[in-house]
């Protein structure tokens, strides 16, 4: 896929199919996530790769959406992929965690090089901490950004709608829509 195909065809994924992980095109997953740049260098993130249905179960659990979609979808997916960053080897800068943004990064590109091999993801979030830690043995130091499952898909959902580019990005100033009169071009 062609890159900004491979961000067009990334869909949160909630249903999947039962069939293996293939080892290579995770092994270039991993990759693409080991490529992001983080504060300095400094790689404060770890990723946990999620195949055992027992801990996929306990995971599962410590979902905290009130549906039960994501949940049910890291039961069903062949693998999880967790994410995990220490905030001490990230900056603190006025308030902002970088460790988040780095972890973030991460795992957008591990998103993104799953679309491209043809693996569903939803990003999920909402997860309780000290459940995911205490299943996957994560030590203290080390905070729990997201997880998400990964298989192929077995559902099609829809695109949400575009939005419109001018109520989201300004030139110069807020509220100055860019390209005051060719933002339609961006909106295909």
């Amino acid at each position: 896929m062609q890159f900004y195909d491979v961000i067009e065809n990334r869909k949160s994924i909630k249903q999947f199919k039962n069939t293996p992980i293939d080892r290579d095109k995770v092994a270039r997953m991993i990759n693409a996530a080991m490529m992001s740049p983080s504060w300095k260098n400094n790689t404060s993130y770890k990723f946990i790769l999620v195949d055992d249905p027992m801990q996929k179960e306990e995971l599962s659990n410590a979902v905290l959406n009130t549906t039960n979609e994501a949940s049910n979808a890291i039961k069903q997916a062949p693998m999880a992929a967790v994410v995990v960053a220490d905030p001490s080897l990230s900056g603190n800068v006025e308030g902002k965690q970088y460790y988040l943004a780095d972890a973030s990064i991460a795992m957008e590109h591990f998103v993104l090089a799953a679309t491209n091999e043809g693996y569903g993801t939803c990003w999920i979030a909402e997860v309780d901490e000290n459940k995911v830690r205490n299943t996957l043995s994560i030590p203290n130091d080390y905070k729990v950004v997201a997880v998400t499952p990964i298989g192929k898909s077995a559902e099609n959902p829809q695109q949400h709608p575009k939005k419109d580019v001018k109520d989201y990005i300004f030139m110069n100033n807020w509220g100055k829509p860019y390209t005051e009169n060719d933002y339609h071009l961006i909106q295909k």
